[in-house]
């Protein structure tokens, strides 16, 4: 590991701080890595620079809402070869919290996500992506690997 200096100005490192023991972070260096990490993702996202993703959708819907919950597994078959597990949570009477985990192209990701949060019924949906390299072990098994 190489040891990098900076400097900051004496608010930006006050606010920066107050930030990092509010994130509970012990210390200035991991919460440097984990902004440079994000940054860097965002980064490789907005210009399409990243594949394959890891992702986890989230999202609250009605399942009272008519044809929904019918249109939201249809999606999810479609592309099965995206989905690797699902968790569904019921909120109260009418109300249902779903978290998918996907896993696949980029784009394709992305398409299925824009596709289940614009379904109507749909709400405070949120798509969070992680880049990721698939990597070929000695034994030949596949894996993944965050970027960054």
């Amino acid at each position: 590991m190489e040891r990098v200096t900076i400097s900051l100005d004496d608010k930006l490192l006050e606010a920066f701080d107050a930030y990092i023991k509010s994130k509970g972070y012990e210390n200035r260096s991991e919460a440097i890595r984990d902004l440079v990490r994000q940054r860097l993702e965002q980064n490789r996202l907005e210009e399409n620079q990243a594949e394959h993703t890891i992702a986890c959708l989230s999202y609250v819907y009605n399942h009272h809402q008519r044809e929904l919950v019918r249109r939201l597994i249809q999606t999810q078959h479609a592309r099965h070869d995206l989905t690797l597990s699902t968790l569904h949570v019921h909120l109260d009477h009418e109300n249902c919290l779903e978290i998918v985990v996907l896993q696949g192209n980029t784009l394709d990701v992305r398409h299925i996500a824009e596709a289940t949060i614009a379904e109507t019924g749909v709400r405070h949906g949120n798509l969070h992506l992680v880049p990721v390299e698939k990597v070929t072990n000695q034994q030949g098994h596949e894996h993944i690997h965050p970027k960054t």
